[in-house]
């Protein structure tokens, strides 16, 4: 009976080992790699970098960390929305048996993330900043002429009230409509902009676009299944870019308002 037990203990044990030692090596090898974000479809990432172009999968447990502080000990967290086309990223993940590399951790640079973001907004940096991050700024130029190779497969348009981010009924049902049709398709990516009328102080107008952009994301994670991940950093556009006069009480209506738009890689959408 003691030998019978002695053996069972064994098996166990050896089954025990196999088992860890599968799911380690499911994992692949640890990985590290830095370079610039050049494309992004969906969850997937292209980061070229000096061993040249790498694909990063990002999953629900991808961390996105901004180093904050004297020697970067200070550690900021943010959502993967920020993981733009022209972001310098620092990448660790595992290998999976395709070669591409599965995120842990990415890191980013605050300084770096506010060029790309200005960029992709369409917004213009002040001569300081200019000066301060000319070359960054040319190639993050660079790379968001690539956004040309993303098709439009649909598109919303959210109104709000004066001086309001809160979505109307009407807005949840576009919202909600337009998150059907992206995803039922492989690979889509979501650019939200925030936008106001010309009424009030600037600088609050910058802020209520980012509210209401914001709360345009947080509707579609929250009520409309879309994984944060396949939403782009939002753009808070202000005043910029009216779609009507300013002039008119109806222009101010229809300037007040947050521009959604399901993107697809024209490479997926067979263009």
């Amino acid at each position: 009976m003691q030998r019978k037990r002695t053996t069972t203990a064994v098996v166990l044990a050896l089954v025990c080992l196999v088992t860890c030692r599968s799911a380690f090596s499911s994992e692949g090898e640890k990985v590290k790699t830095k370079g610039m974000i050049i494309s992004r479809t969906g969850e997937t990432l292209v980061v070229n970098g000096p061993r040249g172009k790498t694909t990063v999968v990002l999953t629900e447990d991808t961390k996105t960390k901004d180093n904050k502080g004297m020697l970067g000990l200070r550690k900021e967290f943010m959502a993967n929305t920020v993981l733009i086309p022209g972001l310098k990223v620092d990448i660790d993940g595992v290998s999976d048996e395709q070669g591409r590399v599965i995120a842990k951790t990415i890191t980013v640079d605050g300084d770096d993330l506010e060029t790309a973001e200005m960029i992709q907004a369409g917004l213009h940096p002040t001569a300081q900043q200019v000066a301060a991050n000319a070359q960054d700024i040319q190639e993050n130029t660079e790379r968001f002429s690539k956004l040309g190779e993303y098709e439009v497969k649909g598109q919303a348009t959210v109104n709000f009230n004066v001086g309001s981010s809160e979505i109307s009924p009407d807005g949840m049902a576009q919202l909600k409509g337009l998150a059907q049709t992206a995803i039922g398709l492989n690979g889509y990516m979501i650019e939200v902009k925030g936008f106001t009328d010309s009424s009030g102080d600037a600088k609050m107008n910058q802020k209520l676009s980012e509210d209401r952009a914001e709360a345009v994301i947080a509707y579609l994670i929250q009520n409309c299944n879309v994984p944060v991940r396949h939403i782009v950093a939002p753009g808070a556009m202000g005043e910029y870019e009216p779609a009507a006069s300013n002039e008119s009480k109806e222009g101010r209506a229809q300037n007040r308002r947050v521009d959604v738009k399901v993107l697809l890689n024209k490479g997926i959408a067979g263009s």
